[in-house]
């Protein structure tokens, strides 16, 4: 039964993938549809990274010795400044070995 699920979830994310990134498809979105859609992944993203990164034992740790804290910083300012995304994941994961 849990198979049937995965495989029947999976034919449903891959269709609505499918719709939208086949060119010969006629679905088109509008621009404005576009410009919100494109909100939608450093939205979810934030959800998921935020708890991981400022809460610590169910209690709001902005402290340097806060290790998450520290190398999403980190992370931060090596993205804006090198605009790499490779090797800002291999450094902020290595600073995280080296202060964890």
């Amino acid at each position: 039964m849990i198979w049937l699920i995965i495989f029947l979830m999976s034919i449903i994310v891959f269709s609505s993938r499918y719709i939208f990134l086949e060119p010969k498809l006629p679905v088109r979105l509008n621009t404005k549809i576009q410009t919100f859609l494109s909100y939608s992944a450093p939205a979810v993203l934030t959800a998921i990274l935020s708890p991981i990164v400022f809460i610590n034992d169910a209690e709001l740790n902005l402290t340097i010795s806060n290790s998450y804290l520290v190398c999403a910083l980190f992370a931060t300012l090596l993205a804006i400044m090198t605009k790499n995304t490779l090797l800002t994941a291999i450094l902020s994961m290595g600073l995280f070995f080296i202060i964890h």
